[in-house]
C-alpha cells in the first residue's frame, strides 16, 4: 500500500512522527495556527504506545523541578485543557489531590514539597494535619503521620483527550497516516524527504514525537541522538466499580528523586486504581504484568485503603515510559536542518501535551515558519465514555447495549468505526468506547463485536486459539503489516 497520491504530491508545512498524545497535541495546534500537517503512525491506530497506559490524570506541576520545561508546559497544558475540554466534549473530574506521609522521614520533605508547589504557582497547596486527612478520606490506614492537599488535581479520560486533540486537527486539514513507519529521511535545504513503508512524503519541518523510539528516529533521520530511551515499565491494578465508594482524593505519596510513586485514585470510568509501578527494562515494545508485582501492588493498595481487602480485582494493564537518564523534557532543536525532537516526554506527558505543542509551535515560528492562524476553526466533539456525564445508553435509537459490563452501545461501536479516524484495531475500538474493558474482559460480548466489526479492522481480532475471528480486510484501506523501528 502506497500512500495516496494527494498526500505523494504535495509538500507539508511538517511531519509529526508518532500518534501519542503529545504528536495528537502538537499536530492540533499547528493546524489550527494555519499549518499543512501529516502525522504519521506505525501502529494500526493512534496511542498505541507509551500514551496507551498512564494514570489518567491532569497533574497542576506541584512537584515538577522548579524552572524546568516540564514545570512550564505542565502548566501551559493545565490551563489550556480547562479552557477547551468542554468545547471538545472531554471530561474533567475535579477530584483533587492528597500528598500522604507514612513516615517521619516522608514528613519531614513535606515542608520542601509545598515550598516548590508555590515556586511553580501553584499556591492554593494547604498542610493538613492528621485529623484534618482522616475527615477527608475517612477509609485511610490509622498510620498515616501527614499531608497536604493539591486542590487543582484532577482526573482525564485518558484515550479520548489525545482521540479529540488529533480530530480537532483532522477537522481542519491535517492528514493521519497509521501503519506507517518512517525508514529514513535527507534533507536538501528547503525541506524533507522522507521515506516510509507506505511511500515519500515532503515537508519543510520534521517533529519527532515518537515516544519509546524517539531516539531510534533521531538516529535514523540525523544520525545520532543526544538522548538514550530507558523505557520505564508502570503496572496497575484495576479494581471493580464498587470500590470507588472508598476513596474521594487522588491518593498520592510523596514523591522521590526518581519516581512519583504508587497512585490510588479513582478513574474516569468509575473504577479505582492502584498504582503504577517503577519497573526498568530495554524492550520498548512489550509491557507484560506479572502475579508477584501485581499482588503486592495490591497490598501497597490495602495498605492505604485496608477496605480494599475486601474488593474485586477486574483487570491489570502495564504501560511504558520513555525515560531517559535526565529529570527534564529532552526537546532538540535543529534550525539547519528544520529538525525538532519532543523526547523524554515521561509520565506528566498528559498534562503537559499541550503545552508542549504551544513551545514546539514556538521553535518553529523561531526557525521561520510562518502562517495565519485558521480565523473560524471547525470544533468537533468527541463522544463521551466517562462516568460524569451521560452515556449513549441513556439515549434513545442507541442500537441496544452490546458490552454490558460498561454499558457500550452499537451505535457507539459503530461512529467509532467510521469518521476520518476510525478504529481499526480492537486495541483502538476500546480506547475509544471502552468495549470489553468490564468487568468480564469481553466473555460476553466477543462474539457479536466480532459480527459488528467484520471487515473493518486492518489489524484482526484473535481468539483463543490464535486464529482470527474477523476478517482482517478493511472497507477503508488493505491490511499491511506493522513495522517496527
Amino acid at each position: 500500500m502506497r500512500v495516496q497520491e494527494s498526500a505523494l504530491s504535495e509538500v507539508f508545512d511538517a511531519a509529526i512522527i508518532g500518534g501519542g498524545v503529545v504528536g495528537c497535541a502538537i499536530a492540533r495546534r499547528l493546524t489550527l495556527e494555519g499549518w499543512r500537517v501529516v502525522l504519521v503512525e506505525k501502529a494500526h491506530d493512534i496511542l498505541d504506545g507509551a500514551s496507551k497506559g498512564n494514570s489518567a490524570i491532569l497533574h497542576t506541576g506541584f512537584d515538577a523541578p522548579t524552572g524546568s520545561l516540564e514545570a512550564r508546559c505542565i502548566a501551559d497544558g493545565y490551563a489550556e485543557y480547562r479552557s477547551i475540554h468542554q468545547r471538545l466534549g472531554l471530561p474533567l473530574i475535579e477530584a483533587g489531590a492528597l500528598v500522604l506521609a507514612w513516615t517521619e522521614q516522608e514528613e519531614a520533605r513535606l515542608d520542601a514539597l509545598i515550598d516548590r508547589a508555590h515556586a511553580n504557582g501553584v499556591d492554593d497547596v494547604a498542610r493538613l494535619d492528621v485529623g484534618q486527612i482522616r475527615q477527608l478520606e475517612p477509609e485511610l490506614a490509622n498510620d498515616v503521620v501527614a499531608g497536604f492537599r493539591v486542590p487543582g488535581e484532577h482526573l482525564l479520560d485518558p484515550w479520548s483527550t489525545p482521540y479529540a486533540y488529533l480530530l480537532h486537527a483532522v477537522e481542519n486539514g491535517a492528514v493521519v497516516l497509521r501503519r506507517c513507519m518512517v525508514r529514513d529521511g535527507e534533507f536538501d535545504g528547503t525541506q524533507w524527504r522522507l521515506e516510509t513503508s507506505r511511500g515519500s512524503l515532503r515537508a519543510r519541518f520534521v517533529i519527532n514525537a515518537a515516544g519509546l523510539y524517539g531516539d531510534r528516529v533521531d538516529k535514523a533521520l540525523t544520525g545520532s541522538s543526544d538522548f538514550t530511551i530507558r523505557p520505564r515499565k508502570g503496572q496497575f491494578v484495576v479494581f471493580d466499580k464498587p470500590a470507588a465508594r472508598l476513596v474521594k482524593h487522588i491518593l498520592l505519596p510523596v514523591p522521590t528523586e526518581t519516581t512519583k510513586g504508587i497512585v490510588v485514585c479513582r478513574t474516569a470510568f468509575g473504577n479505582l486504581l492502584v498504582g503504577p509501578t517503577a519497573e526498568e527494562q530495554e524492550d520498548r515494545s512489550t509491557a507484560a504484568v506479572d502475579t508477584e508485582t501485581l499482588q503486592g501492588l495490591r497490598r501497597a493498595g490495602e495498605r492505604i485503603l485496608p477496605a480494599l481487602a475486601g474488593e474485586d480485582a477486574t483487570a491489570f494493564y502495564a504501560g511504558l515510559r520513555p525515560a531517559t537518564d535526565e529529570k527534564d523534557y529532552q526537546i532538540r532543536a535543529d534550525r539547519a536542518r528544520n529538525y525538532i525532537t519532543a523526547g523524554g516526554i515521561r509520565s506528566t506527558g498528559l498534562s503537559a501535551a499541550l503545552g508542549l505543542a504551544r513551545h514546539i509551535h514556538r521553535l518553529c515560528e523561531a526557525f521561520g515558519g510562518k502562517a495565519e492562524p485558521l480565523a473560524d476553526p471547525v470544533w468537533p466533539r468527541v463522544g463521551n465514555i466517562s462516568e460524569g456525564a451521560p452515556r449513549g445508553w441513556q439515549s434513545p435509537r442507541n442500537g441496544g447495549v452490546v458490552c454490558h459490563c460498561e454499558l457500550v452501545t452499537r451505535r457507539e461501536i459503530e461512529e467509532a468505526l467510521d469518521g476520518p479516524l476510525g478504529a481499526c484495531s480492537l486495541a483502538g475500538l476500546k480506547r475509544r468506547t471502552r468495549v470489553t474493558m468490564g468487568r468480564c474482559q469481553g466473555f460476553y460480548c466477543m462474539a457479536q463485536l466480532a459480527a459488528i466489526t467484520a471487515g473493518r479492522f486492518t489489524q484482526p481480532m484473535a481468539g483463543d486459539d490464535g486464529l482470527p475471528i474477523a476478517s482482517s480486510s478493511s472497507t477503508r484501506e488493505p491490511a499491511e503489516a506493522a513495522d517496527v523501528t
